[in-house]
């Protein structure tokens, strides 16, 4: 490709919009231009890098059997309403309707449709197993999109989904797609993690997160190097607390009554008392929404210096939604202003309390009084919840579930999600075969979905520097670009073009900038648009017969003869792509 006929257009200035660094390069190398909110136009060299990792995903795909299909992404609410998943997906659900009023979505996944295939064409345990995939735009009516296509309502997704005779089939599936996975994000370049995660609105009760490492990322996960326990933390598992002290040989004394005027948040009243944050149990309350559209205010006890999880909370009540209660709606369930309820005498009110509390010996909580708390208040002496959960954040510093050992943490992109569905959907949709014994049995399902725009900005994210994108070699849209230095030299320029030629005749795929513009201009768009190496033609070439070769991630710079420069740049390609090969 011509530089001088490659749509392209660079920005100099980071646009206002971009808060990170694959949002501001995308933009401004020229890979992607905005629509509207969360929707984009991929321009040439955009389109190109998600290509290139379209192939890595299928190649992987079919190393494992699975079977390329395309389904619409149109799709009938009746299917949706068979799983019950009309209601409960949410606002993010992009629904029309057609000139005949009936209702339709833009599918934000297909776990429906693809079963609604499979019910219709599969009758026989010998069709079993069976992995089907697809790539595809999805749509979601995110809330609030952000950070370019990390975060858009229009993205292009790689979804399959497996169907197995038994639970035993199901897993093998799933420990197929987890090792694919690994070599697709591996040949793309990223550093990453595979971590234990909350399945979400998908469903199933086992699931892993691939998390591209970044400071940028949306998502915390904890891992422990000691065992390799990894997991997002909103599915990350404290450990088991320490059992409280064995009380003396006389019993606590009851719990005393002070006076905390204007103390209501737990900084306020640990600085009242005198106290840690830790010796202070806090009491929340939500809504909680439930599928058949009933709603229940719940109270949660957490120590006061604890962060509530609140997608263990959702999965442990079986709710659809959570909803932080009012200070209003606080004073009205309990007759004291939200700071002051506390859980000792409460009524009416359904108590959970995170296991952690239960350990403590003694704790301040609210004494369900105006400007007053209790001190010293005993759990399961002074007051006993009605539930007790595992209901925190897990953080940096606390001990592994597994091992006991101290746990990390770090932020991350979710470019990837596998699933162990079970019979959720195939049950509802009487997705069913007949087995040896000529019994009906439902088929046992999984899931297994890579973000293809967003595993594109998550290499941006890991690979760039202060001049621009670093691309690995596995997912440039081009590998090489040739600079003449002066294009109106006629000797510069039919040197650049032998070695334009050679390359492409070496199966480099490769660029030639032959635009009429200053070395300096030409060199700074080389390092924006990322190509993992440049071949420099100047004035030496000629006087020396030598060229450079500069390497763009370490900046090394090799000169070497004219002649030989396509060989070089193609070994130098074929070294890092063997570079991200995984390991046998």
């Amino acid at each position: 490709m011509r530089l001088s006929a490659l749509l392209a257009p660079t920005l100099r200035e980071i646009p206002g919009e971009a808060e990170i660094a694959s949002h501001q390069l995308m933009l401004r190398a020229g890979l992607m231009r905005k629509v509207a909110a969360g929707i984009y136009t991929f321009l040439p060299l955009g389109h190109r890098a998600i290509a290139k990792v379209e192939a890595i995903v299928r190649e992987e795909m079919d190393r494992e059997g699975c079977q390329e299909v395309r389904l619409p992404i149109v799709q009938p609410a009746e299917l949706w309403l068979e799983t019950g998943r009309w209601a409960e997906y949410g606002e993010e659900m992009w629904r029309v309707k057609d000139r005949h009023g009936r209702q339709f979505c833009l599918g934000p996944t297909h776990e429906e449709i693809i079963t609604d295939l499979v019910r219709k064409e599969v009758r026989s345990y010998r069709q079993l197993p069976l992995i089907l995939y697809q790539i595809q735009n999805k749509y979601r009516d995110e809330i609030r999109p952000r950070f370019g296509v990390m975060r858009a309502r229009e993205f292009i997704m790689k979804d399959a989904y497996s169907f197995d005779r038994d639970e035993e089939g199901m897993r093998a599936s799933y420990q197929r797609m987890y090792d694919a996975y690994t070599r697709i994000f591996t040949r793309c370049g990223l550093e990453f993690r595979a971590v234990l995660a909350d399945p979400g609105a998908i469903g199933g009760n086992y699931t892993h997160e691939f998390m591209a490492l970044a400071d940028t990322g949306e998502a915390s996960l904890v891992y422990c190097d000691a065992c390799g326990y990894a997991a997002n933390v909103e599915r990350a598992e404290a450990a088991a607390p320490a059992p409280a002290a064995a009380p003396g040989p006389s019993a606590p004394a009851p719990p005393v009554r002070v006076h905390t005027p204007n103390s209501r948040t737990i900084a306020e009243v640990a600085a009242a008392l005198g106290v840690e944050p830790r010796e202070l149990a806090k009491q929340l309350f939500y809504w909680a929404v439930h599928a058949d559209g009933r709603q229940e205010l719940v109270a949660v006890l957490l120590r006061g210096d604890r962060e509530l999880n609140e997608v263990k909370l959702k999965n442990h009540l079986g709710a659809l939604h959570l909803r932080l209660a009012t200070p209003e709606e606080v004073r009205a369930a309990t007759g004291v202003p939200l700071g002051f309820a506390g859980p000792v005498g409460l009524r009416g009110v359904r108590l959970l309390a995170d296991a952690e509390v239960m350990a403590e010996p003694s704790l301040v909580v609210g004494a369900n009084e105006e400007d007053f708390h209790l001190r010293g208040a005993v759990p399961g002496r002074d007051f006993r919840p009605d539930e007790v959960a595992d209901l925190r954040l897990v953080g940096a510093g606390d001990p592994c579930p597994g091992c006991g050992a101290p746990l990390l943490a770090r932020r991350g992109i979710e470019v990837g999600q596998v699933f162990q569905l079970g019979t959720k959907y195939s049950q509802a949709m009487r997705a069913t075969f007949l087995d040896e014994r000529g019994q009906e049995r439902p088929a046992v399902m999984g899931c297994y979905g890579i973000g293809i725009t967003r595993t594109v900005a998550a290499v941006i994210e890991q690979h760039h520097d202060e001049d621009g994108i670093i691309w690995p070699a596995s997912v440039a849209p081009y590998q090489a670009v040739v600079v003449p230095v002066n294009w109106g030299d006629a000797g510069q320029r039919e040197t650049a073009e032998a070695i334009y030629r050679g390359l492409l005749a070496a199966g480099v795929e490769a660029c030639l900038d032959d635009r009429d513009e200053r070395a300096g201009v030409k060199f700074k768009d080389a390092d924006l648009y990322g190509f993992p190496f440049r071949v420099t033609v100047g004035p030496r070439a000629l006087a020396e017969g030598r060229v450079e070769v500069v390497d763009r991630r370490t900046r090394r710079v090799l000169a070497v003869p004219r002649e030989g420069a396509a060989a070089a740049v193609q070994e130098r390609v074929e070294a890092a792509l063997a570079g991200l090969a995984p390991r046998a």
